[in-house]
């Protein structure tokens, strides 16, 4: 069978089964087992399909139909212009996320030292740490996580995103490790888990597949209260935090980080979507 021919089918398959963005999710499941960008799959759609390449697309599209998420499916998620590498033991990043990554690295661009000291709690894949210290070589930054798995992903990341030197991996609870350290730092990012256990907003394919540990916290903002009123004593004189949060945590959280009485600066920066998403407290020396 020819390229073009299995894509076509693939592509109506996806729609009779109300898969959202079919032709698109078809796309990258082809670009991913056979190798190829998204354009060349129409530039070569007369390239005949060997068995075990179409076997393993039977596969990944009966995966898909049941629910399992792509970037699960693919083992990878373009974040920030790069390609993470992606498994069942962290979550899959965000467009949402991206708004963080691009503010923090507006924030630290306007540090004017040597040497920037970054902490990414929770890293998971490591998008947000990776991303910044890929983008800015004066930052170091720390990656702590509960899972060990999940930190092996990161690492894995970081090495192909040659940013490994830059980098430390700690295998720890959040928590734990904000009581334990000595270290100080300019920088603190975080997406920790803020959904509701019950929240009955959540996609049921999300609960089936993605770790309940990187996404679930009583009362929904118990983590981010927690972590963060850890983590102020862990901030430099100059330095500022900024946690991914609920769009509807808002007003709850600028209230919890004024209530620090750390920060002189506290916002909430909406994400694309006019949705609040990220809470920022800035020390001013």
């Amino acid at each position: 069978m020819k390229l073009k021919e299995v894509l076509d089918k693939t592509i109506q398959f996806y729609r009779d089964k109300k898969i959202e963005s079919p032709k698109l999710e078809a796309e990258w499941l082809f670009s991913s087992v056979l190798k190829l960008d998204r354009v060349q799959l129409y530039l070569k759609f007369d390239q005949p399909i060997k068995e075990e390449e179409l076997q393993t697309l039977r596969d990944g599209i009966k995966r898909r139909i049941a629910g399992e998420p792509l970037a699960y499916i693919t083992g990878s998620r373009g974040f920030y212009g790069y390609e993470f590498k992606v498994t069942p033991d962290v979550l899959i990043p965000r467009p949402e996320t991206e708004t963080l990554v691009e503010k923090a690295l507006e924030k630290i661009k306007a540090l004017t030292q040597d040497s920037v000291r970054v902490l990414d709690l929770g890293c998971g894949s490591g998008c947000i740490g990776l991303t910044v210290a890929k983008k800015d070589l004066r930052v170091k930054v720390d990656l702590i996580d509960l899972s060990a798995k999940a930190l092996e992903v990161a690492q894995e990341n970081a090495k192909t995103l040659k940013v490994l030197e830059q980098c430390q991996f700690v295998n720890k609870d959040a928590r734990e490790f904000l009581k334990s350290t000595n270290e100080t730092y300019d920088v603190i990012l975080a997406n920790p888990p803020y959904i509701p256990p019950n929240d009955p907003q959540v996609e049921d394919n999300v609960k089936k597949f993605e770790p309940h540990l990187a996404l679930f916290a009583p009362q929904g903002t118990s983590a981010l209260k927690e972590w963060s009123t850890l983590a102020v004593d862990k901030l430099g004189d100059t330095g500022f935090m900024m946690m991914e949060m609920g769009y509807d945590q808002g007003p709850e959280m600028k209230n919890h980080f004024e209530n620090l009485k750390v920060f002189t600066k506290v916002e909430v920066i909406q994400d694309l979507s006019q949705k609040d998403r990220i809470i920022s407290g800035e020390i001013h020396g």
